[in-house]
């Protein structure tokens, strides 16, 4: 059975809009991802996942695997 949720991160460190693209394509690849939307201005990474496949760990880690910091944002 598959948990599809929607996880908000809190990204640091991006700065032009091509960050934008990095961070979409490197958090997309992650098996169990459905969406991923960043938010340039607000700095918000939304991401539709599969909970029983991908944690908010995993996410945070693709993140500063494409060379910025991340973590889970209360709002």
């Amino acid at each position: 059975m598959s948990t599809a949720t929607r996880t908000t991160l809190r990204a640091e460190g991006f700065s032009c809009p091509s960050c934008v693209e990095k961070i979409e394509k490197q958090v997309g690849r992650i098996d169990g991802v459905d969406k991923v939307k960043v938010h340039f201005a607000s700095a918000r990474i939304e991401v539709d996942h599969d909970t029983s496949k991908v944690s908010v760990d995993d996410l945070v880690a693709a993140v500063d695997k494409a060379g910025y910091k991340a973590a889970p944002s209360a709002f």
